[in-house]
């Protein structure tokens, strides 16, 4: 077919996404040469990336039998696939040929000058750049993308006459408001048409029924909400019939300390977990844990002094006992002693059964989402799982805010209804944070 287009994809996109191969229906998909080398080097990883890289040989292997990888070999979505060694320097364009990915830029070019409609796709924005000025046509994978400006925030105002709000507060059960076709577990604010103070604050049912907030959910471990979106985080955290949470907020919000907040109220006294398991990704591409210094314990210190500074927090706020820093201190060491609290790199993770426990996934915006499926994926009975990030803070480079796993578990999971999420916007931590978030 004349129309078809041939998409050259990058290495990088095939360790983000396995399924990468059969996503150009009815086109050539082209590997060139120097992606296969880059595959071997990435499949004896233990990581997502090694993972990855298997699965795509194993399937590349089996299309090898179906043909000749070298003339094109057809897939089940109408696609060819093909693996090119051919490539030509591209003299006058000072591309150093021994670097790896200027090899794959110049497979991109030689069937370009070939006079093929020829697509770059690369995760790395770098790579997009060189073949832009090389005037082929590029783009980003965005199979697994999102409009994080339109990125659904778990809550919505909404207004209405005075006596709707009257009615919500008079009504026991659950209040009808027809028309608005309202998302499980959104919050809804209710503001009066004329008086904006004049509010109400329900939670959403099904699409016209909201109930009112559990008042039980009004604090957690002594902590209180600050706002109406803690407020909101709290009733979701402490609810035992929700079993994943996302919450999405810049630093000082206080995701992760409402989180682990929630977290020691369920384990510790309410009983509804029996352990909370703390984890969040050692270090940008899911590396192993291996590559800090010292022994696991040590590694684990290291890397997760944010929890340790949020549990001491709570510790100290600990109304209950005494709250001297030695003692504050002893606490937070029972906790982890007694394996109450634990703390785990997110490689040893993948591969588990977790059942009847409470499981925060913080930093999660640097999580691909088939990292964040497989995590998920982990949940057994009664387990509940919280992912907290800012994906506006991204360590990952080949993700972005729009393509990392918790914005794209935001989109895709919203309105199912053991699901619920909410977007926090005010800094709570001190007013010298909330100016560093808000103009820095």
């Amino acid at each position: 077919m004349s129309d078809q287009k041939y998409f050259v994809l990058d290495t990088n996109v095939l360790l983000h996404n396995a399924d990468s191969l059969t996503s150009f229906s009815d086109n050539y998909v082209v590997l060139p040469m120097t992606v296969i080398e880059e595959l071997d080097k990435f499949k004896r990883q233990n990581d997502e990336l090694g993972r990855n890289a298997r699965s795509v040989i194993r399937h590349l292997d089996r299309l090898r039998l179906t043909g000749t990888l070298k003339d094109g070999v057809p897939m089940a979505n109408g696609g060819t696939l093909k693996i090119t060694v051919e490539y030509k320097n591209m003299p006058g364009t000072l591309l150093d040929m021994s670097v790896a990915d200027n090899r794959i830029l110049a497979v991109a070019n030689n069937l370009h000058e070939q006079g093929k409609k020829v697509i770059f796709v690369s995760k790395d924005i770098n790579a997009r750049l060189k073949a832009d000025a090389l005037g082929i046509d590029v783009m980003d994978f965005e199979k697994q993308k999102c409009n994080i400006d339109e990125l659904y925030t778990g809550w919505r105002k909404v207004t209405v006459p005075s006596e709707a709000i009257d009615h919500f507060y008079q009504e026991e059960e659950s209040h009808k408001s027809e028309g608005f076709d309202f998302k499980p577990n959104e919050f809804i604010l209710l503001q009066d048409e004329f008086n904006p103070k004049h509010t109400g604050l329900g939670r959403a049912l099904d699409a016209d029924h909201l109930v009112h907030l559990n008042s039980h959910n009004e604090e957690a471990w002594n902590v209180r909400p600050h706002s109406k979106e803690q407020r909101m985080a709290l009733e979701l955290l402490l609810d035992p019939d929700i079993n994943l949470v996302t919450l999405i907020g810049q630093a000082g919000t206080g995701k992760t300390l409402l989180a682990l907040a929630a977290g020691l109220e369920c384990v510790v006294h309410r009983g509804s977990q029996e352990k909370l398991l703390v984890s969040r990704p050692v270090i940008p591409m899911g590396k192993d844990i291996g590559y800090l210094p010292g022994t696991k314990d040590e590694k684990l210190l290291l890397w997760m002094q944010p929890i340790f500074d949020n549990l001491t927090y709570l510790m100290r706020h600990d109304r209950r006992a005494e709250n001297d820093d030695d003692n504050v201190q002893r606490k937070v060491n029972k906790l982890l002693k007694d394996h109450v609290v634990e703390l785990e790199a997110l490689t040893y993770i993948r591969g588990r059964s977790i059942p009847r426990q409470f499981v925060i996934i913080d930093e999660a915006q640097n999580l691909t989402p088939h990292e964040v499926k497989t995590i998920i994926s982990r949940a057994g009975e009664n387990t509940k799982m919280v992912f907290t990030g800012d994906p506006n803070q991204i360590d990952n480079p080949y993700l972005d805010s729009s393509s990392n796993g918790l914005s794209y578990a935001v989109e895709r999971l919203k309105g199912h209804g053991i699901y619920g999420h909410i977007t926090l916007s005010k800094s709570e931590r001190s007013p010298l944070s909330a100016i560093a978030a808000d103009f820095l």
